[in-house]
C-alpha cells in the first residue's frame, strides 16, 4: 500500500484530515489514524481501568465508535486528537461505572441470599410457649375436632386417610377440621389490652 499522500506543502496529513476522510469511509485513512493514535488511546484507557484485557477491549470499542461516528467530528470545535481522547476517557469511565454497578448488584444479591442469623435459644423458647398455648387451647374444643386436628397436623394424614381411620366421610372430616380451627383461633386470639 503506498504511503498516504502529503499535503501540498509536503507536511503529513493531520489527524483532523484523517478523521474527516474516515467520515467519508476511507479505510486507509482510518488505518493510518489508528496506527498514529492507538498507543496513546490505549494508554489513557489503561490509566482508568488498570486491567490490560479490559483496556484492550475498551480501546477496540473506542475505535469502532470513531469509525461509526467520524462524521460527527467538527474540526471547528477542536482537534481530532482531543475528540478521540474524550471518547476514550468516556468509554473507560463507562466501563468502570458498569463494573462498579455489577459489583454492587452482586453484593446486594449476595447479602440478600445470606441466611439471617437467629437466636436458637429464643426460637426454642418461643416454640415451647406456642406449643403450650396450643395444647391448652386444644382442651377448649370438642374431642371430635381435637382428634381430626391431631391426625391432620401432628401425624400429617390426608383427609381421605383420616376419613378411613375414623370411618366417616371426607366431608365430615373437613367440617370437623374447619370448625376445630375456627374454635382454636377464637380461644387463642390475644386479649385486647
Amino acid at each position: 500500500m503506498p504511503p498516504f499522500p502529503a499535503t501540498t506543502d509536503g507536511a503529513l496529513v493531520s489527524d483532523d484530515d484523517l478523521l474527516l476522510l474516515t467520515a467519508d469511509g476511507d479505510q486507509r485513512a482510518f488505518a493510518m489514524l489508528y496506527d498514529r493514535t492507538a498507543p496513546r488511546v490505549l494508554g489513557i484507557v489503561t490509566q482508568c481501568l488498570r486491567d490490560p484485557v479490559q483496556s484492550e477491549e475498551v480501546t477496540q470499542e473506542v475505535y469502532l465508535e470513531l469509525w461509526q461516528r467520524a462524521a460527527r467530528f467538527d474540526s471547528s470545535k477542536g482537534k481530532a486528537t482531543s475528540w478521540m481522547i474524550t471518547t476514550a476517557r468516556r468509554r473507560a469511565i463507562d466501563r468502570v461505572r458498569a463494573s462498579q454497578a455489577s459489583r454492587d448488584r452482586d453484593m446486594r444479591i449476595g447479602i440478600r441470599d445470606q441466611p439471617l442469623p437467629y437466636d436458637q435459644v429464643a426460637e426454642t423458647i418461643d416454640l415451647r410457649f406456642a406449643h403450650a398455648d396450643v395444647t391448652k387451647a386444644m382442651t377448649h374444643i370438642t374431642s371430635l375436632q381435637r382428634e381430626v386436628i391431631q391426625l391432620a397436623y401432628f401425624q400429617s394424614m390426608t383427609m381421605a386417610e383420616i376419613a378411613e381411620q375414623l370411618d366417616v366421610s371426607v366431608g365430615a372430616v373437613k367440617t370437623r377440621l374447619r370448625d376445630g380451627l375456627i374454635a382454636l383461633r377464637r380461644v387463642m386470639k390475644p386479649k385486647a389490652a
